[in-house]
């Protein structure tokens, strides 16, 4: 049987046309126009007229929970989510129990990822043994056992000879390594952003150069070692100039900015309020509008929404006392295309280039990014003309710890395909 996808606007090779998708056994079989000639029978038209058809959106950075913290999400619910979101590729960190942290560990995270997700989920190997230990991993079983990249994400890696050795073993294996960058003694038991707003709402604050001084720490590390260094969820204007700096040097090094961080500043927290508590915190207005200059001028690469799920009750009460972490799967394409496409800031062709083509291309994901005859049929259908309002009860996520409910939106998933497949389609009401 296949499947023609039928006058929708498409994205490819930067470009947004008019034509016509041809799907047969998982693959794109062809792109062009009167394709429904090709095939004579079994075939099922859908109709994207008026509709975004775009590459799968490709996410680096997901936490699932699964194992050890389900009530919080599950590889399912949280694959359901990313589909609901337009994303058929992810990435999910290894903070679990057990961590990932062995070769045996790993082949089977990766096993549960394939028989559980919904979409195509990547697995990270940690850096070192329990995420927080100086003991570094065995990386070249972790990555035949079939681990994507290494990271200790939720927590930074606190000695540089620890970091040093890590990118040495990393490098050795073309494999890249993803920080989490937090220098745990410039904390200080900060629960949001340092600064006039926190001094307003009586909370401690978090010093934006406990950022900034271990990407600058881990970055002459790079140069040293040559590793792929790749910096998570960037937020403060210096660690984006220390990034730029640093491709201008020519050291290989990519990073990431998460939507909240683009949306949202630390004057935009209306009280204690733990759905805007996440870490990295919302930072200052100046930093804010540097990650927006930073994506524009190629400095930041690529956009990933450290999905992060909690239970109500940790997102309830006091932010001193509530869990870091924001979902980001169902919201992120939908925020930013209005936020910032409809307004003129971004182009709709370069906010696909950062949340798909880039992601892919510089992880080396070959299968993923771009729509070509021959690659997986994993794309996503989107409705850019409807308005629509965000709403608690159609996220497929267990995770409801997000500020942007409630919010008026365009860019809503119509359908999203893993391999030909639906693994998402929008109800009809």
């Amino acid at each position: 049987m296949a499947t023609l996808i039928k006058n929708g606007n498409l994205y490819q090779a930067g470009r947004i046309y008019q034509a016509d998708v041809l799907i047969e056994d998982g693959k794109i079989k062809a792109i062009g126009k009167n394709l429904s000639d090709v095939v004579k029978e079994n075939l099922v038209e859908i109709d994207a007229t008026n509709k975004l058809v775009a590459p799968g959106l490709v996410d680096v950075h997901v936490h699932y929970r699964d194992p050890g913290f389900t009530y919080k999400e599950t590889i399912h619910t949280g694959s359901l989510a990313a589909a609901h979101g337009g994303y058929t590729t992810v990435c999910a960190m290894p903070n679990l129990d057990p961590v990932p942290d062995t070769p045996e560990l790993v082949e089977k995270m990766c096993s549960r990822n394939q028989e559980d997700g919904v979409v195509k989920v990547k697995q990270y190997g940690s850096i070192t043994h329990g995420l927080k230990s100086e003991e570094l991993v065995d990386f070249d079983g972790m990555k035949k056992a079939g681990a994507f990249a290494f990271s200790n994400d939720g927590s930074g890696v606190q000695t540089a000879g620890t970091m040093y050795q890590a990118m040495k073993s990393a490098a050795a294996l073309n494999m890249a390594i993803v920080a989490h960058v937090e220098d745990n003694s410039l904390l200080f038991g900060g629960v949001m952003n340092a600064g006039k707003r926190a001094e307003e709402l009586g909370l401690p604050g978090i010093l934006g150069i406990s950022e900034s001084s271990q990407i600058a720490r881990d970055l002459l590390l790079a140069k040293e070692t040559g590793v792929h260094y790749h910096v998570c969820h960037v937020s403060t204007k210096e660690s984006v100039e220390l990034v730029r700096l640093a491709k201008q040097h020519k050291i290989n090094v990519t990073c990431e900015v998460s939507p909240h961080h683009l949306l949202l500043a630390d004057v935009d927290i209306p009280g204690n309020d733990p759905y805007y508590k996440m870490n990295p915190p919302l930072r200052g207005v100046e930093d804010r509008q540097a990650l927006i200059d930073g994506l524009l001028d190629g400095t930041i690469d690529m956009i990933a929404t450290d999905h992060a799920p909690h239970s109500i009750d940790e997102k309830t009460g006091d932010m001193r006392e509530a869990s870091f972490g924001i979902t980001g799967s169902e919201t992120a394409f939908a925020m930013l295309y209005t936020k910032f496409v409809k307004t003129g800031i971004f182009t709709l062709e370069q906010l696909l280039q950062w949340m798909s083509i880039n992601p892919a291309e510089k992880f080396g994901m070959e299968d993923a990014g771009e729509l070509l005859p021959g690659k997986s049929a994993d794309l996503a259908i989107f409705d850019l003309n409807k308005e629509y309002v965000i709403k608690e009860e159609d996220y497929l996520s267990k995770g409801i710890n997000t500020p942007f409910t409630g919010e008026k939106v365009y860019g809503q998933t119509v359908l999203t395909m893993v391999d030909g497949q639906k693994v998402y389609q929008k109800e009809e009401k």
